[in-house]
């Protein structure tokens, strides 16, 4: 009889890989999550920032607060993905 497939050997060969990749690349995955979430944070304050300039050409008026602009669906959130909230005071936009 001559079957072919993989032997048990093999099996565990290729899943002693798999798991020394996932091994290497998991811990490096975490280490990026703050980088990204403090980029995403910077570019949603830019597109907050973008948003006044939009509210102010439509109403002749910069809006009072973050939340204007969420009521007014030029923002649809005011939190950055951080868990930062977004203010708006003294014409500038940022997280706290």
């Amino acid at each position: 009889m001559n079957q072919k497939g993989f032997t048990l050997i093999e099996m565990l060969i290729v899943l002693l890989i798999i798991s020394v990749l996932l091994i290497i690349t998991i811990p490096n995955l975490t280490k990026n999550t703050d980088s990204v979430r403090s980029k995403g944070c910077e570019a949603l304050i830019m597109t907050a920032e973008a948003q006044v300039e939009a509210y102010y050409i439509e109403n002749d008026e910069y809006p009072e607060s973050i939340s204007t602009l969420v009521d007014g669906e030029y923002l649809k959130q005011s939190t950055c993905p951080s868990g930062e909230v977004l203010t708006y005071s003294n014409g500038q936009v940022t997280a706290e």
